[in-house]
């Protein structure tokens, strides 16, 4: 279930693959407070620290929220070609059969599982979308021991987020974390179902926050991961990664190939924006402006204007280099150029293309983004309006 991606990494997502006489299921790959005043969460508040005053403060966690963590098994039927028994050519010759072989249909059951949690007392439950991804019947086990038939309520692969819907009341659900305010070196707690060992808990600290796509060699989608050393396997997919507290700050989806202590979770606050779309929509439309960029730094402008066929020349050496602009697209409209270098969107200084694209994906279509850009020694400013993602594209 991994893939080969740059940068020599291998990327696995998380669901447990069940090999045997069923088959396997394959994912398809491996997303404002009223205040004025920012509200610390409950792990960074300075007295009392969990983890200092209680020496049980992980397993208090897991009494808390193991009840909302469930396993979701998931089933499709596929349907591939196979030779035909006379396809050997000693048959066909014996038998003078002419024509080309024929080939006949074969149908198996391909199963896999992964972990979710309950976010609303009524039976919604957060999964990754590759735990789901083309099931034909999904069923969401309760650590109490019940058993309900889920119904996939929307799933969008850019985020890796999907939203399966149960018909109980009275759920135990799990308390939502800030994961906007965390911190490198925080408690790190997973809940799920690695391997098919049901309700494991492991711990760990939160290694770094902010890792894009690119940097663990997934491009294809939109997330600024959290990492961390807590271990998480194949089956933890879709499973909460928990504060010392108890509150999920975030979604455990995928691990890379070969590496100890480097798992990856989609933060919780794109999760639950994500969900709120899918639960009223059924889908996600993203923001899309159509360009490619790259953080611009003196070494960059430096390799960009050494190379004879770059056909770009860059003064800059600080902001957000336009590489390429996808025509007909919203930035080509508002007039955007290659060479181009963004400094300020909304007023708010960017130095990397993760600033950028964070910036558009927390973009509402209709509205538009100011943009202070840096032209042939010039200041700048372009207004875009962001319009829907296209199918299969990616950045910007």
């Amino acid at each position: 279930m991994s893939s080969k991606f740059s940068m020599q990494k291998s990327v696995t997502y998380l669901s447990l693959l069940l090999v045997g006489a069923l088959g396997s299921f394959v994912g398809t790959q491996i997303l404002p407070s009223s205040s004025l005043l920012p509200q610390p969460s409950v792990a960074q508040l300075p007295n009392p620290l969990s983890g200092q005053n209680d020496p049980n403060f992980i397993a208090n966690a897991v009494d808390r929220v193991g009840p909302a963590v469930v396993r979701i098994n998931a089933s499709r039927r596929v349907t591939t070609q196979v030779p035909g028994i006379f396809n050997d050519p000693f048959f066909r010759q014996f038998f003078g059969m002419e024509g080309p072989p024929q080939s006949q249909p074969r149908t198996r059951v391909e199963q896999g599982t992964g972990s979710g949690f309950i976010i609303s007392a009524d039976g919604m439950i957060l999964t990754n979308a590759h735990v789901v991804a083309g099931a034909d019947s999904v069923t969401v086990n309760l650590k109490d021991g019940r058993s309900f038939e889920g119904r996939v309520m929307g799933s969008d692969d850019l985020t890796d987020v999907a939203v399966v819907k149960i018909e109980s009341n009275n759920l135990p659900t799990i308390r939502m974390g800030d994961s906007d305010r965390l911190r490198p070196g925080e408690w790190a707690i997973a809940i799920g179902n690695p391997l098919g060992l049901d309700n494991t808990v492991t711990a760990g600290i939160i290694s770094a926050t902010g890792r894009t796509s690119g940097d663990i060699g997934v491009t294809d989608k939109r997330v600024g991961f959290i990492q961390t050393d807590a271990a998480i396997n194949p089956g933890n997919s879709g499973g909460p990664l928990l504060n010392q507290s108890g509150e999920v700050i975030g979604m455990n989806t995928a691990i890379i190939g070969g590496a100890q202590g480097l798992g990856f979770a989609i933060p919780i606050k794109t999760a639950q924006r994500i969900a709120q779309e899918l639960i009223a929509n059924g889908r996600v439309e993203h923001a899309f402006l159509g360009i490619r960029m790259t953080n611009l730094t003196p070494e960059m402008r430096d390799r960009i204007n050494s190379t004879p066929n770059a056909n770009l020349r860059v003064t800059e050496d600080r902001g957000v280099l336009v590489v390429q602009v996808v025509p007909n697209s919203p930035a080509a409209r508002a007039g955007l150029r290659t060479g181009d270098v963004i400094t300020r969107i909304d007023n708010e200084n960017v130095t990397r293309a993760s600033e950028v694209q964070q910036k558009v994906d927390q973009t509402t279509l209709g509205d538009s983004l100011q943009l202070s850009i840096r032209r042939d020694g010039r200041d700048l400013q372009v207004s875009v309006q962001p319009g829907p993602l296209p199918t299969q594209m990616g950045q910007g």
